[in-house]
């Protein structure tokens, strides 16, 4: 056979390979989806908002248990109502948009490391990012922080690939990838707010003044990108304006101004807050950072571009920005990964890799996860400790989970070290692969934990026994999964929680006090209340005609006592 038949024959097993690969990789990432129920606080509240939104026709202003919510764009309720719309209610379908963005930001990177290092980075990039735990699980939660981290890194590898077009004498092509960096930050703008273009904006700015480097903004398109911008963002923003004139002052200086510099929404944290979580959410690759951020300090050259010096600005930059603003939550600072897998892979590729080889390092790598995970079993039954008496089965039944994915992380690592001698890239797979699944396994046995905090159970307990035309009251409480699960909302008494803006715009929508709700009990036979169950022995001590409808761990719902009790 000739060299070039050979040459032709491999590629084509190289390709077979590949596309199987991916096919498996997507099976893997999207078929867990339906397994875990909605946990409060995000996962419930957002899926409640879109199927609100679906069933009242109104995609202008988004309620939340049918009050007014300002607090964030809807791009995510519009498509998550859409998916609703086509698939149905469900946890997989509240969870796709979150899944799908993550899913393709992860083919994106590829695409991006492939055009600005060669061919053999489209492999190393993604399998970067697939292991980092904090994108495995951002992925696979139905928040708003992945959509923004999506069309952020849409906005950063666009703004790449522009500046290496320029470098290559390709306009033409520059232009049009900047015009997909403003589409980027439009729709991250949509996604969770201003933070959308400030972010990019703040990056920039941090990028020219340490190169000194202020000609690249006359590459930025600003006029025509501007109109892309406003052209998508405008027409919300102005309609929702004018059908709610209190919204300007709400979403602007609440929601982003007083959000940053202001403890009015009780998520502060220690200037630290985002360290541990960066050590975590980056694991597999921690020992590779370092390394790789002194080769981006090494390739920043005044008054020239520098992709490597563009990622490190572009961590630095977040991570700092969410560490000294007063609003702390974990999912801020997952904009970040796809930035560092990009700085981990560059120096992978110029400095790690010779002839397919590993060096030592790579090796104890894997040895000191083995250590690590052989360690962790011995600290499993601690676990216990955290629960409470009713959640010790709970738990015991999650450490199982945890065991396989120990178990895992320690026999990908050991294959790493063997393979790392002669078949460095395969050995990189693997390590990947390992913590994909080591990720993958014990987030998706969360469900023995997050059960108990889902509304699942109790709505499956109650549903159909309540009648379409009875009010359902939320006593002192706030529950984000029951009125999904139950496709209903509630009317909230005495204590709004974050629904407090809603009740403020339509005082008539609840109970301000529990005498009131106690007032409107009496005169409502047919209601119905969600309460604790602390709250619901206060309420028998004091008399008030109810029987339980259904209960578990946390809640009790109740209704007025049937017709023969009541003689």
């Amino acid at each position: 056979m000739s060299d070039s038949n050979f040459s032709q024959n491999s590629s084509g097993h190289s390709s077979a390979l590949s596309w199987i690969a991916l096919f498996i990789f997507t099976l893997a990432w999207f078929l867990t989806l339906d397994y875990r129920h909605l946990i409060p606080s995000d996962e419930g509240r957002y899926a409640e908002m879109a199927r609100e939104m679906l069933v009242s026709g109104d995609w202008i202003t988004p309620r939340y248990n049918d009050y007014l919510y300002f607090e964030k764009p809807p791009l995510q309720i519009w498509a998550t109502a859409i998916i609703f719309k086509l698939f149905g209610l469900g946890e997989w379908q509240a969870r796709f948009w979150s899944a799908l963005s993550s899913y393709l930001t992860i083919l994106f990177i590829a695409f991006t490391a492939n055009r600005l290092y060669g061919w053999r980075t489209k492999w190393l990039a993604p399998l970067i990012l697939l292991s980092s735990p904090m994108w495995i699980v951002g992925g696979h939660f139905n928040a708003l922080d992945m959509g923004l981290s999506a069309f952020l890194n849409l906005s950063l590898c666009s703004l790449l690939l522009s500046q290496h077009e320029l470098q290559n004498q390709e306009k033409k092509s520059a232009r049009n990838w900047m015009w997909l960096c403003w589409l980027g930050m439009a729709l991250a703008t949509l996604s969770k707010g201003l933070i959308g273009a400030a972010l990019p904006c703040l990056v920039l700015l941090v990028y020219s003044l340490s190169t000194w480097n202020w000609r690249i903004w006359k590459d930025l398109q600003i006029p025509s990108g501007l109109g892309i911008f406003l052209i998508i963002t405008a027409p919300w923003f102005i309609l929702i304006s004018i059908q709610n004139p209190i919204f300007p002052e709400f979403f602007f200086i609440r929601e982003h101004v007083q959000r940053f510099t202001q403890d009015a929404h009780q998520r502060t944290g220690a200037i630290y807050y985002f360290v541990p979580l960066l050590a975590v959410g980056f694991l597999p690759w921690l020992a590779q950072l370092p390394w790789a951020l002194g080769n981006a300090w090494q390739s920043r050259k005044r008054g020239t571009f520098s992709a490597e010096w563009m990622l490190l600005c572009w961590f630095i930059s977040i991570f700092v920005f969410f560490s000294v603003s007063r609003s702390k939550l974990p999912g801020y600072i997952i904009p970040i990964f796809p930035a560092l897998a990009l700085l981990v892979v560059a120096w992978l590729n110029r400095s790690l890799i010779y002839a397919d080889r590993l060096p030592n390092l790579w090796r104890w790598q894997a040895i000191l996860f083995t250590v690590f995970g052989i360690g962790g079993f011995f600290f499993l039954p601690q676990m216990q400790q955290m629960a409470r008496p009713d959640e010790i089965l709970a738990y015991q039944n999650y450490q199982v989970w945890i065991g396989i994915a120990l178990a895992c992380m320690i026999l990908a690592c050991i294959a790493t070290y063997f393979l790392a001698r002669r078949h460095g890239l395969l050995s990189i797979a693997v390590y990947s692969i390992g913590f994909f699944l080591t990720a993958t396994i014990a987030g998706t046995g969360h469900e023995t934990l997050g059960r108990a905090v889902s509304g699942f159970d109790l709505a499956q307990q109650v549903k159909h026994q309540i009648p379409k035309d009875s009010p359902i009251y939320s006593v002192r409480i706030l529950d984000h999964t029951m009125p999904f699960y139950l496709e209903r909302t509630m009317i909230m008494v005495e204590a709004p929680d974050e629904l407090e803006f809603g009740v403020q715009q339509q005082p008539d929508k609840w109970a301000p006090t529990l005498a009131e709700f106690i007032e409107r009990w009496n005169r409502q036979p047919q209601a119905i209340a969600l309460m604790v169950p602390e709250q619901y022995n206060e309420l028998k001590k004091m008399g008030l005609p109810m029987e339980e409808l259904g209960r578990d761990q946390r809640r009790v719902m109740v209704r007025h006592p049937a017709p023969a009790l009541r003689q």
